[in-house]
């Protein structure tokens, strides 16, 4: 067997994604030639051209192993998509495809998707449990879309398909198993269905969705999938904390069209509410969105007396930290019951508004609090100053600190430091990228320094 500096091929432990391009390539014939013709098998191979992607989103689902489990769903469809954002953040994803499926989807589509050669039958390797069996290599095992009909079959401890032999195997050895249902709503409904479906979750079973839209009981959106795994195999460093953390705008009413705001997206308010979620962290957010989140407590606001009301609200119900990341108002007016005549001049008086901190600090003076500090074209040195000095009056256990005049509100991207209590210069973290990395810094410096 061919190996090189990173490991067997065949096994795919696999270096950054830029060392892929060295690698030659196994080339399999063309459709339509002669299907008895030998090819290099999978294990002898260079790696596959499509796992030049791995790990370029995220690295939250690196050195994990999925095993993708195919049903005879037209959402099968969505397989492919499902696959490479897998492996986008991270993870080695091996499909498993029932005879009805292919139907659907064909088996190259599938090996396309994942890099990997697709499982169709059970061979000699006995796949079933080289994957999933007591010393498998898998992680998890996901069906997705799985049928009412493998539901059955699966509760029924039927295994006469790839895929509900794969189940079976899984419960066998305890290997995590999650299921999306996709199916009509009527078939859904069935009373049969659903007394399995219960069944499977009493016996550990992660069932996603569905979600309910055109009569039809849908396979639910990528990102909650990915969510929900990120979630299921991350070390869960947050597990069983309460987090509460605000997020985005506040929207302040002049009269019933017009409102005083900001540039706030409220990203990454949502990149670290799905960050404390991964790490096993109950999560509520705040803010003016209404997004869904997927295992995620929302609350919607607009102003800031309301942003500052529910959050003292619902820290009275006791929570271990709070991550103040919302850009709340300064300011705010007395609202017009009626629209304001244009043309001419006119003038606003705005009063400033409550400090959420502030009010929260008073009230909970034992709470573990993250807050940000923002500022506009000033040197690193006087923006860490002045965080220190938020830090300081506040008792903040970290402030997140960033230089918005470069850039950052607004954005998909952020330059920021993570300054703890108490760190010298030298510890201050510094992360610029994506705001889903920078929830990550900011999560993990949280979890290492008080959990």
């Amino acid at each position: 067997m061919r190996e090189n500096n990173r490991g067997r091929i065949g096994e795919y432990l696999l270096g950054p994604v830029d060392q892929l391009e060295d690698h030659s390539l196994g080339v399999r014939e063309a459709s339509g030639s002669n299907p008895d013709r030998s090819i290099m098998p999978e294990r002898e191979r260079g790696p596959h051209p499509t796992l030049r992607i791995k790990g370029t989103k995220s690295h939250s689902l690196l050195g994990k192993k999925v095993v993708l489990g195919v049903t005879g769903s037209i959402a099968a469809v969505k397989t492919v998509e499902l696959t490479r954002e897998l492996i986008r953040h991270g993870a080695d994803v091996y499909g498993v495809m029932s005879e009805a499926a292919t139907e659907i989807i064909h088996p190259y589509t599938l090996h396309y998707a994942t890099g990997h050669d697709v499982i169709t039958k059970l061979m000699g390797n006995i796949e079933h449990v080289e994957f999933l069996g007591m010393e498998g290599s898998a992680d998890l095992f996901i069906i997705a879309p799985c049928t009412a009909n493998s539901i059955n079959k699966i509760a029924g401890g039927v295994s006469d398909t790839t895929v509900t032999a794969f189940a079976t195997t899984a419960f066998g050895s305890g290997i995590p198993i999650i299921m999306v249902p996709a199916m009509h709503e009527t078939i859904y409904k069935s009373p049969v269905l659903i007394e399995n479906l219960e069944k499977l979750r009493m016996l550990g079973v992660t069932v996603i969705g569905p979600r309910f839209e055109e009569g039809l009981a849908k396979i639910v959106s990528i990102e909650d999938i990915i969510l929900t795994i990120e979630r299921m195999l991350s070390p869960k460093k947050l597990a069983g904390k309460r987090i509460l953390i605000t997020g985005g705008p506040t929207i302040e009413r002049i009269d019933p069209i017009r409102v005083l705001t900001n540039r706030s997206s409220g990203r990454t308010g949502i990149e670290l509410a799905k960050e404390a979620y991964k790490q096993g962290a109950e999560v509520t957010l705040i803010h003016s969105k209404a997004l869904n989140l997927m295992g995620i407590k929302e609350l919607r606001v607009e102003t800031a007396r309301e942003m500052i009301d529910a959050c003292v609200n619902e820290l009275r119900s006791g929570y271990d930290v709070l991550i103040s990341a919302a850009a709340i108002s300064d300011f705010t007016v007395e609202p017009s019951e009626a629209k304001i005549s244009s043309g001419g001049d006119f003038h606003l008086h705005l009063v400033p508004t409550v400090k959420l901190i502030e009010e929260v600090r008073t009230e909970f003076p034992e709470l573990v609090i993250v807050g940000f500090k923002a500022e506009t074209n000033v040197s690193g040195g006087e923006l860490i100053r002045r965080a220190r000095e938020k830090m300081e009056e506040y008792n903040l256990a970290m402030v997140v600190a960033n230089d918005v005049g470069k850039g950052g509100m607004g954005t998909e991207e952020n330059e920021v430091y993570i300054i703890r209590e108490g760190a010298k210069d030298v510890d201050i973290k510094h992360v610029k990228g994506a705001k889903k990395l920078i929830a990550e810094g900011i999560v993990e410096e949280l979890t290492q320094t008080f959990f």
